[in-house]
């Protein structure tokens, strides 16, 4: 398959909500959104959506990430094939998710101990159904992988869920994905488990 990776940017919003609107979550999975929620904590979530009717849900998350998207604080990748988005990586610095956000304990795990490190965290994958099995994820992570590096980032990681079997809700992406990429296991309890690929050597702790 012919893959094109582009960096989420402003001019990208109409293919990014096409993908989401359109091709994302067809296959009848039980949560949809516009992977705002990583970019803010839920207090801010519970501002931007109280009083705002279940209908008109899906309408408040998208001006969320519309706003998001305009400053920059909504980061990721689109994959490309035939001119269509038929998958998204949410990549960004490790700053940009704040602790007290969708995935904020395992965000906490880096953040509480690097505050002042460059780490680009890995938070989401969403990939269209008939193109899952592909290596579209895989390319994604490896576009991270590569422009951490030109971008001076001592490393990536990510937050795999700790399971054999797939779930409708992981997606942070499976530990074999990290694996396959280069990433290392350097914390895992009964829940969470954060890989990492060095960029650049330092000492850990945990």
């Amino acid at each position: 398959m012919d893959l094109t990776i582009k960096p989420l940017a402003p001019e990208l919003a109409g293919d990014y909500f096409d993908f989401f609107e359109n091709r994302a979550f067809t296959d009848g999975s039980p949560y949809r959104c516009y992977c705002q929620m990583y970019q803010i904590t839920g207090e801010q979530a519970k501002s931007a959506l109280e009083n705002v009717d279940a209908a008109d849900i899906g309408r408040a998350s998208r001006k969320v990430a519309e706003q998001q998207i305009e400053t920059g604080a909504l980061q990721g990748y689109l994959a490309y094939t035939d001119g269509l988005a038929i998958g998204w990586c949410n990549a960004n610095d490790m700053v940009n998710y704040p602790v007290g956000s969708c995935n904020g304990e395992r965000f906490l795990l880096s953040v509480e101990k690097r505050e002042k490190k460059r780490v680009k965290l890995v938070a989401c994958f969403e990939i269209a159904p008939e193109f899952r099995g592909k290596g579209v994820a895989t390319a994604l992570l490896q576009r991270v992988a590569d422009d951490a590096e030109a971008e001076g980032y001592i490393a990536v990681e990510g937050f795999p869920a700790v399971r054999c079997e797939r779930f409708e809700w992981d997606c942070p992406g499976p530990v074999r994905l990290y694996e396959k990429a280069g990433f290392i296991r350097v914390f895992e309890n009964d829940e969470t488990m954060v890989m990492r690929y060095e960029i650049q050597k330092e000492t850990r702790e945990f």
